[in-house]
């Protein structure tokens, strides 16, 4: 438990510190996320961009249990 908790304490670290770089890549709206827009109101619902970061953590998971 102690490893994990370091381990995502770095990858947390390390994003904080990559933000301002991360911020400026075009992944913000993605071809099939649904966007709805009307006068006083925007829904918007990432189904693209969550399908993609499940995989790339199962990825990741799956490489890291596996050793």
């Amino acid at each position: 438990m102690q490893k994990l908790l370091i381990t995502l304490g770095i990858i947390l670290l390390i994003i904080g510190i990559a933000w301002p770089l991360i911020s400026k890549l075009p992944f913000d709206r993605l071809p099939g996320d649904i966007t709805i827009e009307r006068e006083n109101f925007t829904f918007y619902f990432p189904l693209t961009t969550g399908l993609l970061i499940s995989i790339v953590l199962s990825l990741l998971l799956w490489l890291w249990m596996r050793k």
